[in-house]
């Protein structure tokens, strides 16, 4: 099963999608995991991807394109796309690249959030510095011995970007150009949606029923 997990920042996609690579052995293909690991890969693509970061320009759609068919050939029990489609066009890429290898889009998971309370929970998140496990001050606060509930690590940060203001502007990106792929979905039959704002236990139970539904 291919699936996309869609929804603004902070409502939750990167920790649904680790509960899904742990339960059910799915791939999670995140953009930017993807071009560091290109960067370092040495491979013709990875040289492409270095020397495009080198000059400090946007990876343009078609070398994310490639770097998901490599993955994709690479073979896998499903893959969750996390952080690709952004826009309509990415959209229409991904969708000519998995007709193009015989797969297809079989879900794509809304996680729907208020953006009031979106913008609560994004101020008080922080995450492992060793393994990337997200915590948030309310919701999932850091363990009482501050060891890492994941990897038993110590050292905790907080994005320089989690604050009100830049939550603002990246919702409003989001709104621009990412929300639109709510519709192109739907008319495809493939969109559904829960509530992002749940227990993290309540939006997995969703999710699930969703996928096996």
């Amino acid at each position: 099963m291919n699936i996309i997990l869609l929804g603004p920042p902070g409502a939750g996609k990167g920790t649904q999608a680790r509960i899904l690579v742990d339960e059910r052995g799915m791939t999670q293909l995140s953009t930017g995991d993807m071009l560091r690991e290109a960067k370092d890969s040495g491979t013709e693509m990875g040289k492409k991807v270095a020397e495009v970061m080198a000059r400090g320009e946007l990876v343009t759609d078609e070398i994310v394109i490639g770097l998901i068919r490599e993955k994709l050939e690479a073979g896998g029990s499903g893959f969750i796309f996390d952080g690709f489609p952004r826009t309509l066009k990415q959209a229409d890429a991904l969708a000519d690249l998995l007709d193009d290898m015989g797969q297809t889009l079989d879900k794509v998971v809304e996680l729907r959030v208020n953006d009031e309370a979106l913008v609560e929970r994004i101020t008080a998140r922080s995450t492992c510095g060793n393994c990337g496990e997200v915590y948030n001050d309310i919701t999932k606060p850091i363990p009482a011995d501050g060891k890492c509930s994941n990897c038993g690590g110590t050292e905790f940060k907080r994005r320089a970007d989690d604050n009100a203001d830049s939550l603002k502007k990246r919702l409003m990106e989001y709104y621009k150009q990412t929300s639109p792929l709510i519709g192109y979905y739907y008319a495809k039959g493939q969109h559904c949606r829960v509530d992002g704002l749940g227990e993290i236990g309540d939006v997995k139970a969703a999710i699930a029923g969703k996928l096996d539904g």
